[in-house]
């Protein structure tokens, strides 16, 4: 599976919005997810507390990131746990293959992991033809269906069942036509079940990881972490460096605020806690940086690295919800997405920050404020710094600034425009000259402007 990196964000997002019944179906589904987590959050009575307190905690954790990940490895190797350290994503994926390859493993099931999605290992091992499965439902849809997910939480939240029940009966053999969720549900559990019960290697990501204690945290809710790793000898866990919190004890914030922000849900229907292997078993974790430490020391955009992938931000963005998340070409979807991507390369995801109305709803429910529309905001500054906006949008936004920034300018500017716009052809305000209005509806030109009716009424 690879992602579209031919096309920006507005781009991909024109061919998503061809489909208008799917644009407005996705839209409303991303809404109702919303509306869950609003319902769950207003339940307690502490939620904005619990925001404070999770944020401070991440805060601290941040300022003291190398000790705590010291800590954890210490900790965890004292548990019998295997450490290893990877800078990028290609250490990531040559660590995750000699651990297969010592084993002789030539299949794999995997849990949701962004991290991996992040790293590309799926293409990386299938290149070297070892079996990858996704296990989480739909992520598995997506695979078989040969693309990334969608979204962090909601992998397959831009299919239909009606398409999955397609995509079903083409790699699994069920029913032409069928459309049923419970029947389309049990067939995927008889298909993954066999693939559990055949894989060598279980390789799961991390939720958190506890400095504590040396153990990790998976949260699922079809419990098929739990599943892959009781069955296999070993067990793989990757995780970026900021998934670490300092004690276990933290926990109980960050559980409570993650599922009623991902769906919902008062708590994930799993989470599921590893602390050592079985007897007879091998359990490691690929510790990765991957552009971590830089995005840790860019001030502005440090607290990205909080993030606890619960999506929320997704879920409530006006331009994730009506573009899809494949219009991102990144990993990491929607305004979380749009922070972390610039970070790992500037010039290839210049694009992903001005994909928001900057609106601010994504602060507002993210569990552990993080000030995302200011970072991105932010990082448009950078990014017209650094050389990576397009020349004619630079010289656009030159010519605007001279415009606001004199008072005599702007009311020269405002007579001509609406002197050009009285004759000027409708059809070109809204046609190929001006991509900004073809979904838009100018209003009536005014006779004159406020200050000059203010002037005209008042003498002043």
């Amino acid at each position: 599976m690879t992602y579209n990196h031919h096309k920006d964000h507005s781009a991909a997002a024109a061919e998503f919005l061809v489909n208008k019944e799917r644009v407005q179906w996705h839209d409303d589904a991303l809404w109702f997810v919303r509306s869950k987590r609003d319902k769950a959050a207003f339940a307690l009575p502490e939620w904005e507390g619990l925001r404070t307190q999770a944020s401070a905690i991440k805060d601290h954790t941040l300022s003291c990131l190398d000790e705590y990940l010291q800590q954890f490895e210490q900790n965890a190797a004292r548990n019998g746990i295997h450490i290893h350290w990877a800078l990028d994503a290609q250490e990531h994926n040559d660590i995750v293959y000699s651990i297969l390859a010592r084993h002789g493993a030539r299949k794999i099931v995997k849990s949701k992991s962004m991290l991996t999605e992040e790293c590309h290992l799926n293409d990386h091992l299938e290149q070297k033809g070892i079996e990858v499965v996704d296990t989480d439902l739909g992520e598995r849809i997506v695979q078989l269906n040969d693309e990334p997910p969608s979204h962090i939480v909601l992998p397959a939240i831009h299919i239909k069942k009606e398409e999955v029940g397609a995509i079903f009966h083409k790699h699994l053999g069920t029913e032409a036509g069928a459309s049923d969720p419970q029947y389309l549900t049990n067939a995927a559990r008889e298909h993954l079940r066999q693939k559990f019960l055949t894989a060598d290697i279980a390789i799961t990501g991390v939720n958190f990881a506890v400095a504590e204690t040396g153990s990790i945290v998976v949260c699922t809710n079809e419990g098929n972490a739990d599943l892959g790793v009781h069955l296999a000898k070993v067990h793989i866990a990757c995780m970026g460096i900021e998934k670490i919190i300092p004690r276990t004890e933290h926990l109980g914030v960050f559980l409570r605020l993650l599922a009623r922000s991902a769906t919902g849900q008062a708590i994930t229907t799993y989470s599921s806690h590893f602390q050592r292997p079985a007897a007879g078993s091998e359990m490691h974790v690929v510790i990765v940086d991957n552009g971590r430490t830089t995005q840790l020391g860019r001030e502005a955009f440090r607290n990205s690295l909080k993030c606890i992938r619960c999506g929320a931000c997704l879920n409530t963005c006006p331009v994730y919800r009506r573009s899809g998340g494949h219009s991102y070409h990144n990993a990491v979807a929607g305004p979380i997405g749009a922070i972390l991507a610039p970070n790992l390369d500037m010039k290839k995801n210049a694009d992903l920050p001005f994909a928001s109305t900057l609106c601010g709803s994504c602060t507002d429910v993210c569990p552990v404020k993080i000030d995302i529309h200011d970072q991105l905001y932010q990082w448009r500054q950078v990014l017209v710094q650094e050389g990576y906006v397009a020349t004619g949008k630079k010289a656009g936004m030159k010519v605007m600034a001279a415009i606001l920034s004199s008072p005599g300018r702007f009311s020269m500017a405002g007579k001509l425009a609406r002197k050009m716009l009285k004759w000027f052809p409708r059809l070109a305000m809204n046609g190929k000259l001006n991509p900004w209005g073809r979904q838009r509806e100018l209003p009536e030109v005014p006779a004159e402007s406020f200050r000059e009716w203010y002037k005209r009424e008042h003498g002043k």
